[in-house]
């Protein structure tokens, strides 16, 4: 077995530039394209807000109150229930449908682990409520997804917290 290190005095080798998934060698599939991505993500928000917009319709709740007898219009829009149809959109996609959603299937991508392998169901969920919490927290969403152009491995913050890449399909 080769040691992890060089020897005492002996520099050490130089990084691999560029990145290649280290069990699957010149085999691998290449990395998906950061402008595929975005479509594919612009395709799958599209069908998630379709489905969704039955629920964040916005309704009108009649409220009186009681000591005064003041009757008033409450706005009340679902948006918790719509992000649970998101989150059920990807994570079921990406975890029983090879790791595609349709936008994905459509521009030929899919998500697999970094060794290349089919992604999990665990996995799955973890990258998509990493996506959601920095989604709800103040504009971490930007640097989240922003964080793709600057990333050599094309991984957003939700990829890096779940150990998945976007490949060619």
């Amino acid at each position: 077995m080769e040691p992890p290190f060089p020897p005492e005095g002996e520099p050490r080798p130089d990084p691999r530039t560029p990145w290649e998934p280290p069990p699957l060698g010149p085999a691998a599939p290449s990395l998906a394209g950061r402008w595929r991505r975005l479509f594919a993500g612009i395709f799958d928000i599209v069908i998630v807000a379709i489905i969704s917009s039955p629920l964040v319709w916005t309704s009108w709740r009649i409220v009186k109150e009681p000591t005064t007898g003041t009757v008033t219009l409450v706005d009340v829009t679902h948006t918790y229930l719509a992000s649970i149809v998101g989150f059920l959109y990807y994570w079921l996609f990406h975890a029983f449908w090879n790791g595609q959603t349709p936008g994905k299937k459509i521009f030929g991508m899919r998500v697999v682990r970094e060794n290349g392998q089919r992604i999990g169901v665990g996995q799955a969920a973890v990258r998509q409520l990493t996506e959601i919490v920095l989604a709800w927290l103040c504009c971490l969403w930007i640097l989240d997804l922003g964080w793709i152009v600057f990333d050599g491995r094309k991984q957003a913050l939700h990829d890096k917290a779940a150990g998945t890449l976007v490949v060619d399909a």
